[in-house]
């Protein structure tokens, strides 16, 4: 009985802590590096949470990929699918560890493999061996001259930017008080300032009298020169009297009173803070304006006498100043000139004596046969049978009706026409196949004669030229012509002499020529009309 207890227990226990993961792999060895695809299954209810770890390795193995889940209905089940890419660099024996996975919050774990990463064979006696080379110095920059270039433009620029800060910047002006010419002028801006304020519309009726006062103060003080602002209200109606009666001042005993009565008023409301009415703070402000002027009718008018020398003087010395004035403006302007001047001499100096006067010129100036050198060009097809021809610029197709007389018409049976540029310009490029309606018999220096007939026409003088034989890079053979011209510039208003190179093959009963004429003496003209020649060739004709 005992027993079958245990046997039941057993049971039970084995159901209920049931494996729900399983593992597997597509393969136990593989060479290095090679991916070993590990697959995690986990069978589970509907409305289980799966987690799957996100790790970089699995043991000794690192982890390159992480496929997405699969999910997969089977009856009431659900069985999730995990797979993970795994490899190894170094070769052995490696064991993929039990890998953890929660399932509601709670770990399972997946079963241990064991995997064998195979070392690459290498046959040497079938694979070819070479010597190791020896390093090859990498060439140094030949664009340094533009940094250093770049670098003193730079810092002559920044001289130059400071020095006319210095020169020129002025700090701002503080602001300063307004000086009033005389004490009346002072006392009336106060004035209408202290009605700007609106003081008493405010209710600050403390700090509207006691502005009021100051101005009657501070005008007394200036005008009469007796110590106004120490002085308190009886000492200051005493000090007038005094001062009336010594200067024999026109001051009623009434405007005294006035004074008295307005700054008695004030000390009541800033010592005993009283609020007097409206109409009393009108009163009061009529008051002190009647009172200063009064005070300023009653003093005597005192007129200057003018000294004519010393206005002349003064005239003498503003003119001297302003003069002087001009002067350093002047001086300012020529020393920023001449300074950056100087530092553009010395640049192009420095770029002179490196790279030479051309290249400074073709930098500050450019340089359009520069520009088609340096650009991106272009390989392509033209005419019937093709000529492949590599160009800075695709050339434009022409209407060869218009170029050609009408008398040709008969005899051609197809012509295309292709160009850039023209005879009178610093660089011309053009393309022409031809094909005949009737079997002709064509002569390279017949068609060579024609088209320095046709050039004298545009306007080309002495021509000279010479012939050999060419042969493209595929062996299709034709005739090259070369030589120097003399060609009116319309741009420049003056002759150019142009070196050109005519290339002329016969295909399929017709003509094919490429004409490459350019300045003679540009360097990169030249440059241009090799690397076009060089890249001809002709498509044959079937």
């Amino acid at each position: 009985m005992k027993f079958k207890l245990y046997i039941l227990f057993f049971l039970l226990t084995t159901s209920l802590f049931a494996q729900k993961v399983t593992t597997s792999i597509d393969s136990t060895k593989k060479k290095i590096g090679a991916e070993f695809k590990l697959t995690l299954k986990a069978s589970v209810n509907k409305t289980d949470k799966v987690v799957f770890p996100k790790a970089q390795n699995f043991g000794a193995l690192e982890v390159i990929e992480s496929y997405k889940i699969d999910t997969i209905k089977s009856n009431d089940k659900y069985e999730l699918i995990k797979k993970y890419g795994l490899t190894q660099f170094d070769s052995g024996k490696y064991t993929i560890p039990r890998i953890q996975i929660l399932i509601n919050g709670k770990p399972s774990f997946s079963d241990s493999l064991k995997v064998e990463v195979a070392d690459v064979k290498v046959d040497t006696l079938k694979q070819k061996m070479y010597e190791i080379k020896d390093v090859i110095p990498v060439e140094s920059s030949s664009d340094w001259w533009k940094y250093l270039l770049g670098i003193l433009l730079l810092v002559g620029l920044g001289f130059l930017a400071f020095w006319l800060f210095k020169k020129y910047y002025k700090k701002p002006e503080k602001i300063e008080e307004i000086v009033y010419k005389t004490p009346i002028e002072k006392a009336t801006s106060l004035l209408q300032q202290l009605e700007r304020k609106e003081l008493i519309q405010r209710g600050e009726i403390k700090s509207y009298y006691s502005e009021l006062t100051d101005i009657a103060r501070t005008y007394i003080e200036e005008e009469i020169h007796i110590p106004a602002m120490e002085s308190t209200t009886s000492e200051l109606i005493v000090s007038l009297r005094n001062v009336a009666k010594s200067k024999k001042l026109k001051l009623s005993k009434e405007i005294l009173e006035n004074l008295e009565k307005v700054l008695q008023q004030a000390d009541l409301v800033k010592f005993a803070k009283v609020k007097p009415l409206d109409f009393e703070i009108e009163e009061d402000k009529k008051r002190i304006t009647s009172t200063i002027v009064t005070i300023h009718k009653a003093i005597p008018e005192l007129v200057e006498e003018k000294d004519e020398l010393e206005e002349w003087n003064e005239e003498q010395k503003q003119k001297a100043l302003a003069k002087k004035a001009s002067e350093q403006k002047i001086k300012r302007i020529k020393n920023a000139v001449f300074i950056t001047v100087l530092v553009l001499a010395l640049a192009v100096g420095i770029t002179s004596a490196i790279k030479g006067f051309d290249f400074v010129k073709d930098f500050v100036l450019g340089n359009e046969t520069k520009e088609l050198v340096e650009g991106e060009w272009v390989l392509s097809e033209y005419g019937n049978p093709g000529v492949i021809l590599e160009t800075p610029k695709v050339l434009k197709r022409i209407d060869a009706k218009k170029s050609l007389p009408r008398e040709s018409y008969a005899i051609l049976k197809e012509m295309q026409l292709f160009e850039y540029g023209a005879l009178n310009q610093k660089l011309f490029i053009g393309v022409s196949t031809i094909k005949f309606k009737d079997t002709t018999d064509i002569k390279f220096e017949t068609v060579l004669d024609g088209i320095t007939k046709n050039w004298e026409k545009l306007g080309a003088q002495n021509m000279l030229f010479k012939q050999e034989e060419f042969n493209t890079g595929k062996g299709v053979k034709g005739v090259k012509a070369y030589g120097t011209m003399t060609v009116f510039d319309k741009e420049e208003d003056e002759s150019e002499k142009m070196y050109y190179e005519i290339l002329l093959f016969k295909q399929d009963g017709g003509l094919q020529q490429i004409i490459v004429a350019q300045r003679e003496g540009d360097e990169y003209g030249e440059k241009i009309g090799k690397r076009i020649i060089n890249s001809a060739e002709l498509k044959q004709a079937q």
